[in-house]
């Protein structure tokens, strides 16, 4: 395989390519296939862009109608037919059977825009600068993503001061179980020199922070605190989020009421960029016409693909089936971490994100390299890269679920040198 013209001529900020030295061709749910004509089991998915896999065939079917019918591919923020039909369709299938009442904001095409968006419109409500953000938490890479995003290695390329966040431990983290008390009690002690924040910015289930998750009863500590403070609740179900964790949202049934939610890589289902934040109406008001733009937000093959997606939520089968193979993956997983006691592994994740923390980084590379030369993509997350977060299609069919377990549980002796 040739892959000099990427060497030459590519920046050399590419990444996953490093991991994954090959040239892919084609694929199909839960496969990649390289021009060489090796097959690889896909537990990536694209970083979880493609929860209903690679060339998934319905959205296939109604993007090449839409292209044949000369539909409107972009639109700026322009009606469109199809973008009416996303948003009705959004609205029916997720948002109405939830009580959920939430406009939707469409902008840049991908999870940072959302954040991004977010960010903004938080201070453009409340008139503050600051936002909490917590330990472990990925949010984006352009300036005020990256600011409240945790991790070094990515926040040492801005190149500026990424100011205006209060970090925050996670409920996971060191001192996380009683950092929402311990804040509260400094904001409202008018000695404490701090001031009230514009919000507060968390995932509920950290997928690049190392697949940590977050109870109920804290997110609501957040909630209680946001309100109690005149700030936002903004929950970033960027990755975790569009059935990932067996439920739409990964904050289902907690009974949080979010003031805005950051969607987007699961949201347009075949790997189409779209990104969208809900908005409660109360908050979206502050904004004025144009006063946050973005060339692609919302163009119109995510929209026809994105409808599609939503045919997988207006009953529970997809949903039991992803509950089902988390429990497999979970299951695997634990089992891996049994074989090997003396190592002190540990595993947790929910739904089809699941993830063992080997506490070693170097480690976690070494599985992945071994995982790879003998066909399965996955990719490390966490603190130093030491977390294996496994986040297959949620389609993936069970021989493949199968097959990439035991290459992931070779992969791991391997790297242990006990293969």
């Amino acid at each position: 395989m040739d892959m000099s013209p990427f060497e030459q001529s590519e920046s050399s900020v590419r990444g996953y390519c490093r991991a994954y030295p090959t040239v892919f061709a084609s694929a199909s749910n839960a496969r990649q296939t390289a021009e060489d004509g090796t097959s690889y089991i896909d537990f990536f998915a694209g970083a979880g862009v493609l929860n209903f896999g690679h060339n998934n065939p319905r959205m296939k079917d109604a993007m090449i109608a839409f292209l044949q019918a000369d539909g409107v591919a972009h639109s700026l923020d322009t009606y469109t037919t199809t973008k009416r039909d996303f948003i009705e369709k959004f609205r029916d299938v997720i948002l109405r059977p939830r009580g959920m009442d939430y406009r939707m904001q469409f902008m840049g095409p991908t999870g940072t825009n959302a954040v991004e968006a977010s960010l903004k419109l938080a201070r453009l409500a409340t008139g503050r600068r600051e936002i909490v953000a917590f330990s472990h938490g990925f949010h984006g890479m352009t300036l005020g993503s990256l600011a409240a995003t945790a991790n070094e290695a990515f926040r040492q390329w801005a190149g500026v001061p990424l100011t205006d966040v209060v970090r925050l431990p996670f409920e996971t983290a060191p001192g996380g179980d009683t950092a929402i008390a311990e804040y509260r009690a400094a904001l409202l002690d008018p000695s404490s020199g701090l001031t009230p924040p514009a919000a507060f910015l968390v995932e509920a289930l950290q997928a690049e922070g190392g697949v940590n998750i977050a109870t109920a009863g804290w997110l609501h500590q957040i909630q209680d605190l946001a309100r109690e403070v005149g700030a936002l609740f903004i929950i970033d179900d960027i990755q975790a989020g569009c059935g990932r964790t067996g439920d739409y949202f990964s904050f289902d049934g907690m009974g949080l009421e979010p003031d805005i939610i950051n969607l987007a890589k699961g949201l347009g289902g075949f790997g189409t960029p779209i990104a969208m934040n809900l908005n409660k109406p109360s908050v979206d008001d502050h904004w004025s016409p144009g006063a946050h733009t973005g060339t692609f937000r919302g163009q119109g093959l995510s929209f026809v693909a994105g409808t599609v997606a939503l045919d997988y939520f207006t009953d529970d089968v997809l949903m039991s089936e992803v509950r089902a193979k988390g429990a497999v993956l979970r299951d695997r997983l634990e089992q891996i971490a049994a074989a090997h006691p003396d190592q002190g592994w540990t595993v947790r994740g929910r739904g089809m994100m699941q993830a063992l923390d080997t506490g070693d980084g170097a480690f976690a590379k070494r599985v992945q390299q071994a995982a790879f030369e003998a066909g399965l993509l996955i990719g490390p997350c966490g603190t130093g890269g030491q977390v294996i977060k496994l986040i297959p299609p949620l389609t993936i069919p069970d021989d493949d679920l199968t097959q990439g377990l035991d290459i992931l549980d070779k992969a791991v002796a391997t790297a242990l040198g006990v293969a």
